[in-house]
């Protein structure tokens, strides 16, 4: 008889995909408004509407192989007032967003152990939120075009690599699909996110410790 546990488990981790996914492109949408820019309002993205933000080849890796994407937010970079300053912040709100959705997560997570609730469906949804927000905060941070790690990169260089850089975007979903087929990407993402999780659950401890 199979065993179909394991679609279960990424049942789990649906509703992480979904919150990760929508509120890690708002936020970029976002900050881009608050920049000057009103490129992803006019197209609709300022929203925390998953339809509007998923990417199915993206949505499809980031349940089965635990990293992936959405859809880029448009944003125009000449619009704001400082090109490179505002590219960086446009860039780090989306990861942020996901770091603080982890932070939050992670206090739901350990509610269930101080007030001994007993709802393991509830439990184990949360931390696919937590797990999937921190993988989408160190993914994107990764200097690999379009990831926003690359246009924070590109930002801090000169004109000539600036340009070199983000022209590697037109290969960039076949070098993301050569790292996941490869498995390249694990030799990066476990440790980093085994090294977030500690930070994260380190701050969370100590915090609670001063309530309990």
């Amino acid at each position: 008889m199979n065993d179909f546990s394991w679609i279960i488990d990424k049942l789990y981790y649906l509703p992480g995909v979904f919150i990760g996914l929508s509120f890690h492109e708002f936020s970029h949408g976002l900050a881009a408004y608050f920049m000057g820019d009103q490129t992803a309002k006019n197209a609709g993205r300022l929203t925390l509407n998953p339809r509007a933000h998923i990417d199915i080849l993206g949505f499809l890796t980031l349940l089965l192989a635990g990293f992936g994407w959405a859809k880029p937010v448009p944003i125009n970079p000449w619009s704001f007032k400082k090109r490179r300053i505002g590219t960086i912040i446009v860039s780090l709100a989306g990861p942020l967003m996901n770091l603080l959705l982890a932070f939050i997560t992670l206090f739901v997570v350990f509610s269930f152990q101080i007030f001994q609730w007993d709802n393991q469906i509830l439990l184990d949804i949360v931390i696919g939120i937590y797990s999937v927000n921190v993988s989408l905060f160190i993914f994107n941070l990764l200097p690999i075009p379009p990831l926003d790690g690359s246009k924070i990169l590109a930002s801090v260089l000169p004109g000539q690599l600036e340009g070199k850089l983000y022209g590697l975007e037109r290969y960039s979903h076949l070098i993301l699909l050569m790292l996941l087929v490869t498995k390249s990407l694990n030799y990066i993402l476990d440790p980093l996110f085994r090294g977030t999780s500690t930070l994260l659950q380190g701050l969370v401890i100590n915090i609670i410790s001063l309530f309990y």
